[in-house]
């Protein structure tokens, strides 16, 4: 008889495990942003949360984590109780910062939700300077080795090692200054206080229309679209540099399946809501959507991608 008590205390156990997950989310969700206000990553994070209450009961609320490009608020979530209740914004220098041994996780410690966007790389200057094309700049770079000042989002972020890709493939040096966060490299180079810097299009994309900024070169394989059709790519310009980042959703692993389940769905959703397309595009973000198990290859394979790379060129600022 007591055999038979023990069982059924262990199935009841077990129905209670399942059931307290069964109706997520029962509270706000916190959203972790790796990175400061107003850049690219926060402002999605921002479009999500808004778009999210019309698909869930609980809203999401946005938390911005910056530093150690964008290792802080991701390693955030990835110590987190993994049920649910914090959802880190994957960023793409998750492929890229264990191999600088500057966080002890990958992105094998998420269960990935979704991917939601791409961006290219960009140089971006002060629309006074002297230079009106990339080429401009690698001569000015070559002829002060390690004078022309290079602005990036943070150590070891994808942008610090796209200028780093560009100082390998031209044999130049630059002076590489890290920032905590895409929007304080812009705020510094309209202050002066840097000569340049690489950058995704949303974060400088007001400023160009503004013509306080001025975009020399994209790092893709081909032109984009739109706006900037007219921008040259780095490979016109004979740099063999081709950088984007990225940005989904990921929760800690050990996330019950119910609850994954349940994100990838509202993901699906908001990804095709109409105010999620038109919050990405007025950003000048681009959506670019990949589901939970296509999203964690993407990820293993920007991984070793960068692995590879990052064994070839000088990362140090």
């Amino acid at each position: 008889m007591t055999t038979v008590v023990k069982l059924m205390a262990i199935a009841v156990a077990g129905m209670s495990g399942n059931l307290a997950h069964a109706d997520y989310p029962d509270h706000p969700v916190e959203l972790i942003v790796p990175s400061s206000p107003g850049g690219g990553t926060d402002l999605m994070a921002r479009v999500i949360a808004e778009v999210s209450g019309k698909y869930m009961p609980q809203p999401f609320v946005v938390s911005n984590k910056p530093g150690a490009g964008g290792g802080i608020g991701m390693g955030d979530v990835q110590r987190a109780k993994p049920d649910g209740y914090k959802v880190a914004v994957l960023i793409s220098e998750l492929a890229i910062l264990p191999h600088l041994k500057m966080i002890s996780f990958t992105e094998k410690d998420f269960v990935p939700i979704a991917r939601l966007n791409g961006d290219p790389g960009t140089i971006v200057v002060k629309s006074d300077t002297p230079w009106s094309n990339v080429q401009a700049l690698i001569e000015a770079a070559k002829k002060n080795p390690g004078a022309l000042s290079m602005g990036n989002a943070g150590a070891g972020t994808i942008w610090h090692l796209a200028a780093a890709a560009i100082e390998r493939d031209q044999g130049v040096k630059f002076n590489n200054i890290s920032f905590q966060g895409a929007a304080p490299s812009v705020t510094a180079l309209l202050g002066g206080h840097v000569q340049a810097i690489v950058v995704s299009p949303v974060e400088v994309n007001t400023y160009i229309r503004s013509g306080q900024l001025k975009m020399l070169g994209v790092m893709t394989d081909a032109r984009l679209t739109g706006e900037y059709a007219s921008v040259p790519t780095l490979k016109e310009s004979g740099i063999n540099v081709s950088v984007g980042t990225w940005r989904g959703l990921g929760v800690p692993k050990n996330t019950p399946d119910n609850v994954v389940e349940y994100l990838r769905d509202v993901s699906g959703k908001i990804v095709t809501d109409p105010k999620f397309k038109e919050g990405m595009a007025h950003a000048n973000l681009a959506v670019s959507y990949q589901k939970g198990p296509a999203f964690a290859t993407f990820m293993a394979q920007q991984s070793g991608y960068f692995k590879d790379l990052i064994s070839t060129v000088d990362i140090k600022k």
